[in-house]
């Protein structure tokens, strides 16, 4: 079993930046995968990025290449997003996921374990 908690969200303007974290507990951390994704009010969960369980690949939507950069620390079971130039369309509640060690796709279905959840609200 695996403890997702997200943290960092908060109301930024356009241009501006957040840094999300999401702290793990639980078994086996450093063997899994672990992706972000996000859902706006009345929209489905989409796939923000990923990044394998030893941090050597990622991935991520096209809608947020160059903004934003997935990163892990696997001594303190931490995934982290830092934000960069962010916009209004990024608006949404964004999760953290774990999955299987190499699984750093877009199905949400490949991923075992979910947090609650942070909101990020994006102003113009």
């Amino acid at each position: 079993q695996v403890q997702l908690a997200e943290s960092g969200g908060g109301l930024v303007q356009a241009g501006g930046s957040l840094r999300l974290s999401c702290a793990a507990s639980g078994r086996t951390f450093s063997s899994r995968a672990m992706g972000w994704f996000r859902q706006a009010p009345g929209k489905e969960r989409e796939f923000v990025t990923a990044i394998s369980w030893s941090g050597g690949s990622t991935n991520y939507a096209d809608s947020v290449k160059g903004r934003f950069t997935i990163s892990r620390d696997n001594a303190k079971n931490t995934v982290y997003l830092q934000m960069n130039s962010l916009k209004p369309e990024d608006t949404a509640i964004y999760y953290c996921a774990a999955g299987r060690a190499y699984y750093i796709g877009p199905g949400s279905s490949e991923y075992d374990y979910w947090g609650q959840g942070t909101q990020v609200t994006v102003s113009s």
